[in-house]
């Protein structure tokens, strides 16, 4: 009785999973074959489209006020967005030259490590060793400015 039961359950999984198959493939889309006729390709579409402006010209492009300037300046520092700068977005910046400072890592810069990152920085100044920075050996302390990205447009 089981046997009997159990090939019944067999021929019905076989007919729904036979049905499903029909299914997919009637839906499938049909593949062209080799034989199939490709449609002749006439080069339309690869013609770009031209127009002349004639004298037309687009508008003035804007200009940069101070006061944008001054808001953009302002708006770096406003991380949150709410009008105010507080003492720690102001300081924000810095961190990073600061963790630099901190060799221990305990937030907290002692005379010694001041000390060590500033004779570092003379010991670099002072190109010739003499202990003493001249003119121009201080002249080359003076932090570098940014360079501003060169515009590659065409």
């Amino acid at each position: 009785m089981l046997g009997g039961l159990g090939a019944l359950l067999l021929v019905a999984a076989g007919v729904f999973w036979w049905q499903g198959q029909a299914a997919v493939q009637a839906t499938a889309p049909v593949i062209a074959g080799p034989s199939a006729e490709a449609p002749p390709d006439d080069g339309a579409d690869e013609a770009l489209p031209s127009a002349d402006p004639g004298d037309m010209a687009g508008p003035a492009l804007p200009h940069a006020s101070e006061q944008t300037r001054e808001q953009r300046r302002f708006d770096r520092l406003d991380r949150d967005r709410d009008g105010r700068i507080t003492r720690n977005e102001m300081l924000a910046p810095r961190v990073k030259d600061f963790r630099k400072l901190d060799v221990d890592g305990n937030n907290l810069l002692t005379f010694e490590e001041w000390a060590v990152a500033t004779g570092n920085r003379f010991k670099a100044a002072d190109a010739n060793g003499d202990g003493v920075l001249e003119r121009g050996e201080y002249a080359a302390t003076k932090a570098k400015a940014a360079k501003k990205p060169v515009c590659r447009c065409k």
